[in-house]
């Protein structure tokens, strides 16, 4: 059975892989580069502002404790499990999209693009609760990682269980910023 999945798995990602085109390759290329992604930083960071005030800083310490445990829990899983990355994988030599001559690191499971994306989603969305955020922010969580199986150096189930790391972590780090708030909430000096 395991087996099997693992077959899928690399069936998927040379079916989407290969999904590629010049148009795509510059897009896909943006959205895996996390500098690209400031301006919405900077948007859910003013939107926190002016609905939070003072107490963002809460908001701010436990969103960049989402991103610093989901990095450092992911790599730690790669490193236990060495499973290599597709882009490092002898048996697909030839059959890899890559772009900019990019082979990321040795392993790929589980992403760390793909947990720290959903992770700062799913934190973010318990905060910013409005419809069309929570869509556009989901929308984002998967681009940026499908952009990875895309640039050729993640299967799917990395992105997939690295999704899932992300919003475990995005959720837990929540409560204990809401509860954070609502016990020792930051209010202007006088």
């Amino acid at each position: 059975m395991f087996d099997t999945l693992v077959q899928f798995d690399k069936e998927l990602f040379l079916f989407l892989n290969g999904l590629h085109n010049s148009f795509f390759d510059q897009i896909m290329w943006w959205f895996s580069e996390k500098y690209f992604w400031i301006p919405l930083y900077a948007a859910v960071l003013i939107w926190w502002v002016k609905e939070w005030k003072w107490n963002v800083i809460w908001l701010v310490v436990f969103a960049v404790l989402v991103v610093v445990a989901n990095d450092q829990i992911s790599v730690a899983i790669k490193f236990a499990i060495e499973r290599p990355r597709p882009s490092h994988n002898p048996e697909f030599e030839g059959l890899v999209h890559l772009l900019n001559n990019y082979h990321g690191g040795a392993y790929g499971f589980v992403s760390s693009h793909a947990a720290n994306t959903f992770g700062f989603a799913v934190f973010s969305l318990m905060f910013i609760k409005r419809r069309w955020y929570t869509i556009a922010i989901l929308i984002w969580a998967a681009l940026v990682s499908y952009s990875r199986v895309y640039l050729g150096v993640h299967y799917p189930a990395d992105i997939f269980f690295g999704g899932l790391l992300g919003v475990g972590f995005g959720f837990l780090l929540y409560y204990l910023c809401n509860f954070s708030m609502q016990k020792f909430p930051i209010k202007k000096a006088a």
